[in-house]
């Protein structure tokens, strides 16, 4: 994990030598932010989508409805997730290809929180298709979309760390009732907001849509959304300097 500065939790980008290929903010209609850089001390290309952090954000985190999409036969996506990522694909896509030209030994690596999360998953998926093996982390992730489309992802080659905390209340939706999944496994941390969890706090637990982890808590806790390893929405009020 990147060390975090002391004053506001927001990691320090100097710590790693990086070069940034895409920066993506404001999209007309779902507000879609994120980046794609070249972590060269790490060897890594990574794509990260930021989580709801505006009105139209939450608009597609809220949108429900199942589209179909072109990742895999009979598998659907949230219409409001699949917007975000089709809002940002062309740029992605192309900001890859360039990146897999320029540092062809570099692994490549997907990340998100909550509304990022749900954009990176189907990123993921999508590179994949392209001839992009990756690694997908998600953060807090909701489910993205339907049973065909949760085994797929989670049959792909790469790896995929679902990473969920305690009674958040975001991986629970949208709800099974309405047709949505999640991938496999999940990483289900146990302990509370405001302290590191150690390896014991953490539980791998397999099988699509298993209600062991996250989907077997009784309550719910918004403030465990905020909190995965660190603040993790502390650098939220960003703005991504133009060049």
């Amino acid at each position: 994990m990147t060390s975090l500065a002391s004053s506001n939790n927001t990691p320090r980008p100097h710590i790693a030598r990086t070069t940034m290929i895409l920066r993506t903010q404001s999209s007309l209609l779902t507000d879609v932010t994120g980046f794609v850089a070249v972590d060269h001390t790490n060897s890594l290309v990574v794509v990260s989508f930021r989580g709801s952090n505006s009105v139209r954000n939450f608009l597609a985190d809220a949108d429900f409805p199942l589209v179909p999409t072109d990742l895999c036969a009979g598998c659907f996506a949230d219409s409001g997730f699949w917007l975000s990522w089709a809002e940002a694909r062309d740029g992605v896509m192309k900001a890859i290809t360039t990146a897999d030209d320029t540092y062809a030994d570099y692994k490549l690596v997907l990340t998100g929180h909550s509304l990022g999360a749900s954009i990176a998953t189907l990123a993921s998926a999508q590179l994949r298709n392209e001839g992009h093996p990756n690694t997908l982390y998600t953060y807090g992730s909701p489910r993205v979309g339907n049973l065909p489309l949760a085994q797929y992802i989670t049959s792909q080659p790469g790896g995929n760390y679902r990473v969920t905390h305690h009674q958040d209340p975001v991986p629970r939706l949208p709800p099974l009732l309405l047709g949505f999944s999640h991938t496999s496994p999940e990483y289900y941390i146990s302990s509370g907001n405001n302290v590191t969890p150690t390896t014991n706090d953490i539980t791998e637990f397999d099988g699509v849509d298993e209600t062991q982890g996250n989907a077997g808590q009784t309550t719910l806790n918004v403030d465990d959304h905020g909190w995965y390893f660190n603040a993790i929405s502390a650098c939220g009020d960003f703005e991504i300097e133009k060049s």
